[in-house]
């Protein structure tokens, strides 16, 4: 049940004035009800945004719908992002990625080409004197065996070795085929909050809690804005998607707070 985080970042105590910021679950190149050019420009407009205060920005998981780098091809679309993420790099604020279910195929083009880390576990973060648990949230806590099962699958080397032999066009054609099945573009949504004890992230955060304490938890994967209490002096918050929700966390240091972008 547990996991063991990647890596610590110290941030210290933030300057007066300056937050980290999290999201996740933008599903850039989702075939949704809505247009995915119009979700990838208001993703873009709340980069701009947050840039203004932003210490650093993390963007936990499930950013692309379908991501795999072959040797010499990236996936077509995704220029407004891309450059924007880019941009704010090169202005010094600091961009932190995860992977997540969908786009776990990513290696190393965004740590060369854009100078941003890729996480693939989670990590810690110790900012002042409280201490955050952030990753995507998939495979972890109880159930959800039949994706856990898949994950060691396309986790495994010799996958990857044999998916990057199939042409792109048909290989990325094959995994948009596999998204549309997906929560997030299906007509198939989330249930909504039913108790905590139903919530398997939750149920993580509340066991890792009996033996390491941390002030949040902060997930994406659920696709369902959350905040509900571990303990008295711990918070659990899923960062929700932005087919629907544009949930997003902006944090000081002291306080989290889950907020919606409505530009």
């Amino acid at each position: 049940m547990t996991a063991r985080p990647e890596t610590i970042s110290d941030f210290g105590p933030l300057p007066a004035g300056k937050y980290l910021y999290f999201a996740s679950d933008f599903h850039l190149g989702a075939h949704t009800a809505g247009s995915a050019l119009a979700r990838e420009q208001k993703v873009v407009k709340w980069l701009d945004e947050v840039s203004v205060d932003a210490a650093a920005i993390f963007l936990v998981g499930d950013i692309f719908d379908f991501w795999f780098e072959y040797k010499r091809v990236i996936p077509k679309g995704f220029v407004r992002f891309i450059s924007k993420i880019t941009q704010l790099r090169e202005q010094g604020i600091s961009i932190y990625f995860f992977t997540g279910n969908h786009d776990m195929w990513m290696f190393d083009y965004f740590p060369k080409e854009l100078g941003i880390p890729v996480f693939r576990k989670p990590i810690v973060l110790q900012v002042g004197e409280q201490r955050v648990f952030v990753g995507h949230g998939d495979g972890l806590g109880p159930g959800d065996r039949w994706y856990k099962f898949l994950k060691k699958i396309f986790e495994a080397r010799l996958s990857q070795w044999l998916f990057r032999w199939i042409h792109p066009d048909v290989g990325i054609w094959i995994a948009h085929a596999w998204s549309r099945s997906s929560r997030i573009t299906s007509s198939e949504k989330d249930g909504g909050f039913q108790s905590m004890e139903g919530e398997w992230l939750w149920q993580f955060a509340s066991q890792m809690e009996e033996t390491e304490h941390f002030n949040y938890y902060i997930f994406g994967h659920r696709h369902l804005p959350l905040e509900l209490p571990v303990s008295d002096r711990s918070m659990y918050i899923n960062l929700g998607e932005w087919v629907n929700h544009c949930t997003y966390v902006k944090y000081d240091g002291a306080h989290a707070h889950l907020l919606t972008f409505s530009r």
